[in-house]
């Protein structure tokens, strides 16, 4: 990991300015939580995303979804853009 990457829920999801232009991803590894996110909300199951994606972990796939209930605790104020 590079000197300006974060970790969050106990390493799980790292953010490294190197890695996929900076989105969230799992240990570092290219698969952002952003894909996590959109299988589970396309309808996968847990058990198919390992299936797909073996070096994952459940425990990877459970801290997507804490790090989003997270980021949804913050107060966001939308502005419209012309």
């Amino acid at each position: 990991m590079n000197a300006n990457s974060t970790s969050f829920i106990n390493g799980r999801i790292t953010v490294d300015p190197d890695i996929c232009n900076g989105k969230p991803t799992i240990r570092g590894k290219r698969i952002t939580v952003q894909t996590i996110l959109e299988f589970l909300s396309a309808g996968e199951n847990q058990e198919e995303i390992l299936r797909q994606y073996p070096s994952l972990e459940m425990e990877d796939i459970n801290a997507c979804l804490i790090f989003a209930c997270k980021l949804m605790d913050h107060k966001y104020i939308l502005k419209e853009v012309a």
